[in-house]
């Protein structure tokens, strides 16, 4: 074996890396290149799975990222703009096989969670990875960065005792707020979403009733027939004109969407001058200001840990393809929603 070839070998016998690169609007292909070697201050990664996030990566899929806008400034492989070719993805699963020689031992070996793009072997600073608990699966690990989503969305909410709350959008992250939700002592849940199979899956995991969002609106039974805290995780502008009027005067919407370019028209002539409803954004990579004071982030993610085996997130995955096949993965996503809820990649 030559000089060069060994370059190319990783310490699992891999022959090259290979990677998921957006290169045009609806087109992914996977890359390879050498297996890289850490610095000194890195540790090197072989994945095992990653999840596709149906939301964000739908848009970035879509081309409907908002240009000049970074990817993600909170995680460093990610702070670019959406300027082709360039790799995306935040939700990798794997174990730490090499570390440089400013790292301690007893990394490798260790199996870990990573904000990082869709990639076989990578090399990162090990203060960005996530130590997993033993007694997670890695199916359920790959989606921690959507239950820790669900998290900051239910704490920027703050349900109290006996109210009522509804949820726009039944897809992963929604489903796993609802799941959240119904650990709540509220008088009722109700949920939204056009596709049948995740109305089901709602009331599985939690809701009293799961409607389609034609019907939003005096949906309660009891007070107003008004919601007292809103959450619209769709992705869809629209459904945040549907999460306003279901909302009650004085009452809350969280808007966890990220619409991307997608322009949210809203009807603000009515009822919602005087309602004093309040809208707030709800966005993971930062805490509330109202929780600085307790919550960090690092507390959040432990909490979030915590809750991959009790809520086994797993439960969400409907497919998993190779990551050679990515280009289906992706294709599934966005041209079969009803069927496809969320998808993994394999290693």
């Amino acid at each position: 074996m030559t000089a060069e070839s060994e370059a190319e070998v990783g310490p699992s016998g891999e022959s090259a890396a290979r990677q998921v690169r957006f290169v045009a609007p609806r087109r992914v292909e996977v890359t390879r290149h050498p297996v890289a070697t850490p610095e000194p201050d890195e540790v090197q990664v072989e994945a095992s799975l990653s999840a596709i996030s149906p939301g964000t990566e739908l848009l970035v899929y879509r081309d409907q990222v908002p240009e000049n806008l970074q990817l993600d400034e909170n995680i460093d492989e990610l702070g670019h703009a959406a300027t082709y070719p360039f790799s995306y993805g935040y939700a990798t699963v794997g174990t730490v096989t090499a570390a440089g020689d400013d790292v301690t031992d007893d990394w490798v070996g260790r199996r870990v969670f990573a904000f990082h793009p869709h990639a076989s072997h990578f090399c990162v600073d090990p203060d960005t990875l996530v130590r997993l608990p033993s007694d997670v699966a890695d199916e359920d690990a790959a989606l921690l960065a959507m239950v820790e989503t669900a998290v900051s969305l239910v704490m920027d909410g703050r349900p109290r005792v006996g109210e009522r709350a509804a949820v726009f959008g039944q897809g992963v992250v929604g489903l796993l707020t609802t799941a959240l939700l119904a650990r709540h002592p509220l008088s009722r849940l109700v949920t939204f979403d056009h596709y049948t199979t995740r109305r089901e899956r709602s009331l599985s995991f939690g809701a009293d009733a799961s409607l389609e969002p034609d019907v939003a609106g005096e949906v309660f039974d009891a007070g107003d027939g008004r919601a007292d805290v809103s959450f619209e995780v769709s992705g869809n502008p629209a459904a945040l004109d549907s999460a306003i009027d279901t909302t009650g005067d004085d009452g809350r919407v969280i808007i966890g969407s990220w619409y991307g370019a997608k322009p949210a028209a809203l009807d603000l002539g009515g009822r919602f001058h005087r309602s004093r409803i309040r809208l707030q954004a709800s966005q993971v990579s930062r805490i509330d200001s109202s929780h600085a004071g307790r919550w960090d982030k690092q507390r959040r993610m432990d909490l979030a840990c915590d809750l991959l085996s009790d809520l086994e997130p797993s439960r969400l995955v409907t497919h998993r393809v190779p990551i050679e096949n990515a280009a289906d993965a992706y294709r599934l996503l966005d041209e079969s929603p009803d069927e496809a809820l969320q998808v993994l990649l394999e290693y």
